[in-house]
């Protein structure tokens, strides 16, 4: 009664197509779960750039904002001034109104002598 054994280095036919579909199992299931991994990678990059986005959209707003209200302060302060000068110059001119046109008049030559030079 001789038995048959496969050879040393040799396997059944049955037990390669297994491994071979148990590898391929293997690959597939090791290919699958690097698209899930690469897809996260992905989808956190993006929203780590759109967060990062809107963080600079929000700070130049606030700066724009701030830098608006702050215009806005000292156009109302140059105008609060100018009213407060002319109210001065008014209230000097009907204190001394020879004075005003005295300094209306050298304003007048000194601005003359200065265009005619040029």
């Amino acid at each position: 009664m001789k038995s048959e054994e496969p050879a040393v280095g040799t396997a059944p036919s049955g037990d390669l197509h297994h491994d071979l579909d148990k590898l391929r199992q293997d690959v597939a299931s090791l290919k699958d779960s690097l698209a899930r991994v690469a897809f996260g990678a992905t989808a956190q990059a993006a929203d780590a750039v759109r967060g990062a986005g809107q963080s600079a959209t929000s700070q130049v707003g606030a700066t724009a904002s701030g830098l608006m209200d702050t215009g806005s302060d000292l156009a109302a302060s140059a105008k609060d001034q100018a009213l407060t000068l002319a109210s001065q110059l008014e209230a000097t001119a009907r204190r001394n109104p020879l004075g005003a046109i005295g300094g209306a008049l050298l304003v007048g030559i000194v601005l003359g002598m200065m265009s005619r030079g040029r």
